[in-house]
């Protein structure tokens, strides 16, 4: 593959360019980064959940421009099927799409009490009634397919694009403690100990404080 380059934003609290960068890290692309100011008021207000279109992450690779996460996926498993993002199967093919489209359009309540945050950590935090509701349909998810398809990923035993698609939400239980059942927590676990996850909450460990907003104790 060619040299790519994926626009994202901050990684300690973007959680749609976690999962862009992620994709393209497991479908082996050759890409750079290029980090967006979080000054940029449209990736602000986007990252505040006050956009209802994500502008990160954005990938460009051999004269395109392929930006929302769901068709980068599509595009990075056309490039490179062997990785799969997208699975082989066609039955799991299209399990795995549902469950990442129900994730990409959904889980609004979770999205707006949970903000992902790697560098916080809120112990015993009290979510509204709403969220949970989110965190019981995302773990009922999670137990069909580990039983369905044995885990330790949701599809068996090689992340896909959907464990891409709930790799943020992963941070999100740990950094807000959320309750949740021992097979979610372990396959939580899983998510968080991939060495990507690592490299990438390394590097969001190291950035400055830019979105004060986001780092109140609310």
């Amino acid at each position: 593959m060619s040299k790519a380059r994926l626009t994202i934003a901050s990684k300690n609290y973007g959680s749609w360019s976690l999962r862009g960068w992620l994709l393209c890290k497991m479908a082996g692309l050759d890409f750079t980064e290029e980090h967006v100011t979080t000054d940029d008021p449209s990736i602000r207000a986007e990252l505040l959940l006050l956009s209802p279109s994500f502008l990160v992450p954005c990938l460009y690779h051999d004269g395109l421009k392929v930006w929302d996460t769901l068709a980068i996926a599509e595009y990075l498993h056309e490039l490179n099927p062997d990785a799969g993002l997208l699975l082989v199967d066609r039955a799991q093919r299209a399990h795995c799409r549902a469950i990442c489209g129900e994730m990409h359009s959904g889980f609004a309540n979770l999205r707006s009490a949970l903000p992902m945050n790697l560098k916080a950590h809120f112990p015993g935090f009290k979510s509204w009634g709403g969220a949970r509701g989110d965190v019981e349909r995302i773990t009922t998810i999670w137990h069909e397919c580990l039983t369905q398809y044995g885990g330790p990923y949701l599809f068996g035993n090689k992340p896909c694009a959907a464990d891409v698609m709930y790799a943020p939400v992963c941070t999100r239980f740990k950094t807000y403690d959320v309750a949740i059942d021992p097979a979610a927590s372990a396959y939580c676990r899983t998510i968080m100990a991939m060495p990507e996850m690592q490299e990438w909450i390394a590097a969001a460990r190291a950035e400055p404080d830019e979105l004060e907003e986001l780092d109140v104790e609310f």
